[in-house]
């Protein structure tokens, strides 16, 4: 028989469960931040957050911040992009050596013929 919890959810524990579960970044919802609370910072930021500075130095710090994670992303692709090609050289190559097997084996069969006739 399963336990019965120790105590009954409370309204304000249900809106906290729902928001994890609805919300599981964590990213603040307009609207739905339960009373008493202070939204949990994300851990993702808020594309609209970043229009909200009017501060030179706050956005040269997020323009770097962006830089790092563009520079990253690209360096992603250009692994992913080098995985591809060698796949599909391996795949190249493994085609060409059933290619030449395959051309080679009439000529072989016919060596082994003459070879057995003799």
């Amino acid at each position: 028989m399963p336990s019965q919890p120790s105590k009954p959810f409370t309204p304000q524990e249900a809106l906290e469960f729902m928001q994890r579960m609805w919300n599981p970044f964590g990213m603040p919802v307009p609207g739905f931040t339960p009373p008493g609370t202070v939204a949990a910072s994300a851990p993702f930021p808020n594309p609209a957050a970043m229009f909200a500075t009017l501060d030179p130095a706050e956005i040269d710090r997020k323009i770097g911040e962006l830089r790092v994670i563009e520079n990253w992303l690209a360096m992603s692709q250009n692994f992913m992009q080098m995985s591809i090609k060698t796949l599909e050289l391996q795949k190249a190559s493994l085609e060409a050596m059933r290619a030449g097997v395959s051309a080679a084996e009439p000529a072989r069969k016919k060596n082994r013929n003459q070879d057995d006739g003799e």
